[in-house]
Formats: structure tokens, C-alpha cells, sequence
């Protein structure tokens, strides 16, 4: 079930559940996985940034990789990004050979040129192997890695198994323009465009081409629903839907505590059974998660799903 260049409609995030003493929590990642399911999500990413990927060893990350894709019958893209090629590999070889439909590769750091960046893909995709279908993970303001639409352009035309933008440039919707009129006038092959930072402005940046949302808001129902609403044609319901989930994602959205807001909702809706983060973590304080309380329960107003716990 590789994933293709073709491919749509919101693929979730998932964070990584750890027990209060920190150890991977298998029967909340099973219950996340249920709950993926009936949100009707089309696709799952794993072990990226939000997934704490860094904090797990090598044979944790492919347990948790194995129970996902066993667990689901949607595609399944893992994160393979590691500083060097040979981790990369041995990581990306063995999530595949548990059946992941594609691996998510985030640039390091150190590249600042054009031809660094290209470069970088091209040695990537050697490196995995060609055959793997594999996703770019566009997120300047992590990263510090600006990738103009010439570069992704190049990137798509030299190796044939980059399937996937996951975009996350901010502001970036005329670059998700430029892109699909590169693809229009023959310029580039077709990428699927999946947008992150927690949806922020995916009302929009499905109206200017993208496919749908590579992101782990923690109501993915609601990212489902508007990527389906604006497909339909619509767009004022999209807008509402979208419009009264936006305190609670804007507040999510945060750098530093996201992930904790959102491990703390799921924890909240019965879905994991503990908030937990592997050090090094950021806790919410009392005043925090009284904000979340109180934007969960304005948003119940008009969306009944922020209402159960």
C-alpha cells in the first residue's frame, strides 16, 4: 500500500504515548489507533517531530511503527529523518518491511544553498533506496532550511519516489500556487501537497491546490470534515467548521507546549491514559490547562465532539 503521488485527504500525526513512568504505552496507542479509525482519517504519519521520534531508541521506534501498521488499514507514512544515512536506512528498511507505505524526511539543519538541498534528497533517496516512496517535510521556522518552489521543483523532477510536500512554510499559500502552476505547465511531475502546523491555515491552503493535512490537531475529525466540505464545493460550512475550532488549534499551535496541549486533550477524551512526555518535556501549568478546559468547552458549543471526555 505505497503511497502515491495521487494521494488525498488528512493523514493524522500521531504523538507517541508513554506511561507516567515514561515506558511506550502500547494499549494507548492501540485506543489511538481505534480512534484514528473512526475519525475516518485516510492516512497516519508517525515518529516525527510531534511523535518524539528523537527520544526513542532504534528497536522502540520500529515496535511502535510494527503496532500502528498492524493496528490500521490506512496507509501508514513513519519518519526516518536521522543525522546520518545509515541510521536512515536501517530505520526506513525495517518500518517498510512491517509495511509502511512511505518514510518522511526532514532536511538537517546545516543545509543553506539550492544545491545543498537537492543534493541532500538525491543522496536521501539513494540512501533508503529508490523504491521507497518518500516525503519532503518543509518546516522553515523548525528546520531553518528554506526550500523555494524551485527546489522542491528540482527535488520532484530528479527523484522519482518523492511523492509527498508535507508543507509547513509560513506564510506559504502562494507557494503551494506556484507549485501546482509549475505542475499545470508541465514543469514538474505532480506532488500530493499535505499541509501541517496543526492545520493553521488549511481552510485556505485547500482552496489554493493542496490535498489535504499532514498534521496532528487534536480533533482530526474536524480537519476531515473540512478538507471534505471544500471538495464538495462547500465553502462557507468549511469556513464555519473550521472557524470555531480556531482558539483551540491557534492555542495548540504554540511552540514548546503543542504537543502538551494536545497529549493532554486525548488524555482528556479518554484516549490516552496518561499526558506523559519523555524528558526533556514541557508540562503545562494549572493555568494552562484551565485555558484548554475553557476553550474545549466554548468549542462544545458548536462542535458536540469537544464535548466528551
Amino acid at each position: 500500500m505505497n503511497v502515491t503521488r495521487d494521494a488525498r485527504g488528512v493523514y493524522a500525526i500521531a504523538p507517541t504515548p508513554f506511561t507516567a513512568d515514561g515506558l511506550v504505552d502500547f494499549a494507548s496507542l492501540d485506543r489511538l489507533m481505534d480512534f484514528y479509525r473512526e475519525a475516518a482519517v485516510d492516512g497516519l504519519t508517525i515518529l516525527g517531530q510531534l511523535g518524539e521520534a528523537p527520544k526513542l531508541s532504534h528497536d522502540e521506534a520500529v515496535a511502535v511503527a510494527s503496532r500502528v501498521i498492524a493496528r490500521t488499514d490506512v496507509p501508514v507514512i513513519v519518519g526516518v529523518s536521522a543525522p546520518g544515512f545509515a541510521a536512515m536506512k536501517e530505520l526506513s528498511s525495517a518500518v517498510v518491511d512491517a509495511g509502511a507505505a512511505g518514510v518522511m524526511i526532514a532536511p538537517p539543519n546545516t543545509l543553506r544553498t539550492d544545491d545543498q538541498i537537492v543534493s541532500y534528497y538525491r543522496q536521501a533517496s539513494s540512501a533508503i533506496g529508490p523504491e521507497v516512496p518518500f516525503v519532503i517535510q518543509d518546516y522553515p521556522l523548525t528546520f531553518s532550511v528554506v526550500m523555494s518552489p524551485t527546489v522542491i521543483q528540482r527535488i520532484a523532477n530528479e527523484c522519482e519516489s518523492c511523492v509527498m510536500l508535507k508543507h509547513e512554510d509560513w506564510p506559504g499559500l502562494e507557494k503551494i500556487s506556484t507549485l501546482r502552476r509549475l505542475e499545470a505547465e508541465g514543469a514538474m511531475p505532480r506532488l500530493s501537497i499535505l499541509c501541517g502546523n496543526g492545520g493553521l491555515f488549511l481552510d485556505f491552503e485547500t482552496e489554493r491546490g493542496a490535498d489535504g493535512a499532514m498534521t496532528g490537531y487534536c480533533f482530526p475529525e474536524m480537519l476531515v470534515d473540512v478538507v471534505a466540505l471544500t471538495a464538495d464545493g462547500h465553502r462557507e460550512q468549511a469556513h464555519d467548521l473550521f472557524d470555531a475550532h480556531l482558539p483551540l488549534l491557534r492555542y495548540e499551535q504554540q511552540p514548546g507546549i503543542g504537543l502538551a496541549v494536545r497529549k493532554y486533550v486525548f488524555h482528556r477524551r479518554g484516549i490516552l491514559d496518561s499526558e506523559t512526555q519523555r524528558a526533556p518535556a514541557i508540562r503545562l501549568s494549572e493555568r494552562a490547562r484551565a485555558e484548554v478546559d475553557y476553550l474545549l468547552e466554548r468549542l462544545a458549543r458548536h462542535d458536540k465532539r469537544a464535548g466528551s471526555e
